[in-house]
């Protein structure tokens, strides 16, 4: 069983980079211009281990506490750990320190803590701010309009760098549609970028996942967070 799970997980590695190299070239970048991170939720950490062992660079967590509880076992002499879920702000100390970057700011309350610990450690933390690009009232993320006034307010804050944005748009079957909203983002990154806000870097634009993360490149991602994909579907029970 193991033994088909390494071999599965070395197959879907495989056809990932291969497809992300195409879907790179076809964008116009190089295929070393598109970051690839495993989201690793509910994936044990000797079958994460044997994906960095692959080459895989970036792993990310959803779950404070299973990152806790996976840290000591990942392989992090070899790969960068993120923090790719929502994140409450009473728990930002646990993790501040133990991640290169935080994927899902949504908010000043969330920055200002994750500042505060990050002072007390004497680091500075990389973020990205997640946008509701899709207007989901039961997801996270900023509103499309109120973006620049929390990236201006944030930049404000020490041992903190917003390093871009992050999206996860609606659920939808219509590949017209998808690709709408990787638009809608990519301008939104654009914008920002053009307007050179002091203390605020549009390096990352991280959307796109196992589902449509060939399109999200084309539209302009350049950071993808592949689950299921690259370790199969999860047992959540």
């Amino acid at each position: 069983m193991k033994e088909k799970m390494f071999s599965d997980i070395k197959h879907n590695y495989e056809t990932i980079v291969r497809n992300i190299s195409d879907a790179a070239v076809a964008s116009g970048r190089r295929p070393e211009d598109i970051t690839f991170l495993a989201a690793t939720k509910t994936v044990d950490p000797e079958f994460i281990n044997y994906a960095i062992s692959l080459g895989l660079k970036f792993i990310g967590e959803n779950k404070v506490q299973e990152l806790l509880s996976k840290y000591e076992a990942y392989d992090l002499d070899n790969a960068q750990l993120h923090f790719i879920g929502h994140l409450q702000s009473n728990k930002v100390r646990q993790i501040v320190g133990k991640v290169s970057m935080i994927e899902s700011v949504d908010s000043l309350k969330l920055a200002q803590e994750i500042s505060r610990q990050s002072i007390k450690q004497d680091i500075t933390t990389d973020i990205l701010i997640e946008v509701n690009v899709g207007r989901e009232e039961n997801k996270s993320g900023v509103m499309p309009e109120n973006l620049e006034e929390l990236l201006c307010q944030i930049a404000l804050l020490p041992n903190i760098s917003v390093q871009g944005l992050m999206a996860i748009p609606p659920i939808c079957e219509n590949e017209q549609k998808i690709r709408g909203y990787f638009q809608n983002m990519r301008n939104m990154f654009l914008d920002i970028s053009a307007k050179k806000i002091d203390n605020i870097k549009m390096g990352t634009l991280s959307m796109g996942m196992s589902g449509d993360y060939r399109e999200a490149i084309l539209e302009g991602s350049n950071l993808v967070r592949i689950g299921s994909s690259l370790f199969g579907a999860r047992n959540y029970n």
